[in-house]
């Protein structure tokens, strides 16, 4: 949600002279008391680690999978396992509260409209705000009802005293399963099926008992994918700064524990533009406007010990300037659209309208 703060000064034609000033100076409490405040933004990073969860759960007859079905290296106990399949970055705002401006608007000026984001970030002026993308949710896959094996059961293997002869039993089924189906395959089957559609529900009906069966021996396994986020907005450039530490067995966990691989986050400054001139920025404070950024450059690269693993660039407002926007576009007559980009601070769109 955007929330609009509309000024309005309107009075009579007659009243209005070149000389009305929109006053923009940087803010003081106290000083700046009937004004708009806003903020400039400053460039933060939106990290997203995608993370898949593996959970085995053994079978009830484990202990017999090679011995029937010569599955070798079946293991009896569960294990939770965890690996890292994706890790992104995109550039967000957060406002950047040492860049606290007050818009004070002289009496005579002519009408203006400030829009400010939730947390007062300048978004535009005299126009409406382009829609801010929000990080949708992140929704797992709806994971399908699982199978009871014991359903395929027979009442022979139901009724056996043992599960070493129950695990027998269950294997001779499986090898049966797959007889038959190598045998529709085949056009061998004594009842074989009209058309292509009951063949197809057969042999999907036979796969099905079949991996059911089978899973009594083989266990079973269950992926789950995680995504966690971060924020972190650099002030200035790092080669080596903690991001995360990632284990296997655990998962993401506490950067002190030292069972998790380290990962870090480097940041570049591109220095894109050049720095500014201290006498024309003391210059500029005695000056009327509207401050917005210039901003620069930064590079992104999340690395661990095997090597880089993402990089990207992105506009930084904080290794930037701040310039000022001469206030004579907004003190005459006709009206000034301005759209400000809401991750930068930049001017995305600068409009008038010609006076008549």
């Amino acid at each position: 949600m955007k929330r609009f703060l509309s000024v309005l000064f309107a009075i009579h034609y007659s009243l209005f002279t070149l000389t009305a000033q929109t006053v923009t100076v940087p803010y003081q409490p106290g000083v700046t008391s009937e004004g708009v405040v806003y903020f400039l933004p400053k460039t933060a990073i939106l990290i997203t680690v995608q993370i898949e969860k593996t959970t085995y759960t053994p079978g009830d007859f484990c202990k017999y999978a090679d011995r029937y079905l010569r599955l070798k290296d079946v293991s009896d106990e569960p294990t939770v396992t965890y690996r890292i399949t994706g890790i992104r970055q995109e550039a967000v705002s957060t406002a950047d509260t040492k860049k606290r401006f007050a818009v004070k608007f002289d009496p005579k000026t002519v009408a203006a409209n400030i829009a400010l984001s939730d947390d007062g970030v300048l978004l535009a002026i005299n126009a409406t705000p382009k829609p801010i993308p929000l990080q949708q949710p992140f929704k797992s896959a709806v994971r399908p009802e699982p199978i009871n094996p014991r359903q395929y059961m027979s009442e022979e293997i139901l009724a056996a005293g043992s599960t070493a002869k129950m695990a027998e039993l269950t294997a001779q089924d499986i090898y049966e399963i797959r007889e038959s189906r190598n045998l529709l395959v085949r056009g061998q089957a004594d009842n074989m099926p009209k058309d292509g559609v009951q063949l197809n529900l057969m042999l999907n009906q036979l796969d099905k008992q079949d991996r059911s069966l089978t899973s009594l021996f083989s266990g079973t396994i269950q992926k789950d994918t995680l995504e966690k986020t971060m924020t972190i907005v650099p002030n200035k450039e790092s080669k080596q700064s903690l991001l995360f530490r990632f284990s296997k067995k655990l998962g993401l966990v506490d950067d002190d524990d030292l069972a998790g691989v380290p990962y870090y986050i480097m940041i570049e400054d591109l220095h894109a533009i050049p720095m500014p001139d201290p006498e024309e920025k003391k210059k500029q404070k005695q000056e009327e406007g509207v401050y917005v950024n210039v901003p620069g450059k930064m590079k992104a690269s999340i690395y661990n010990a095997e090597g880089v693993i993402v990089t990207n660039e992105f506009p930084a407002a904080q290794f930037g300037n701040v310039e000022l926007l001469s206030g004579a576009l907004f003190n005459k007559r006709y009206t000034t659209h301005l759209w400000i980009n809401p991750v930068s601070g930049a001017i995305d769109r600068l409009e008038a309208e010609q006076p008549k």
